[in-house]
C-alpha cells in the first residue's frame, strides 16, 4: 500500500515539473518578444529623430537584440532540462 501511495506521489510531482517548465519556456518567450518589441521600437523612433545616428543605433540595437535572445535561448534550455529530468 505504501509503495502505491509513493508511486501516486512521484507521478504527480512529474507532472508539476513538466507544467512549471512549460509554463517557464512561455513566459520566457514572451518576455523576450516583449524585450525585443521595445527595444526595436525605441531604434526606429531614434532613427527617425536623428536618421544620421542610424547606423550606430542600428548597430546596438543587433548587439542588444543578440544579447537577449541569447539569454533566451539560455532560459528555455534550463526549462527543457527541468522537464527532461521527469
Amino acid at each position: 500500500m505504501g509503495e502505491l501511495l509513493a508511486q501516486t506521489t512521484l507521478m504527480g510531482d512529474k507532472g508539476l515539473i513538466a507544467l512549471g517548465a512549460g509554463l517557464g519556456a512561455g513566459l520566457v518567450t514572451i518576455g523576450a518578444a516583449k524585450g525585443i518589441g521595445h527595444l526595436a521600437g525605441e531604434a526606429v523612433g531614434g532613427m527617425a529623430r536623428q536618421p544620421e545616428a542610424g547606423g550606430r543605433i542600428f548597430t546596438s540595437l543587433i548587439i542588444a537584440a543578440a544579447l537577449i535572445e541569447g539569454f533566451t535561448f539560455f532560459a528555455l534550455v534550463i526549462c527543457n532540462t527541468a522537464a527532461g529530468k521527469i
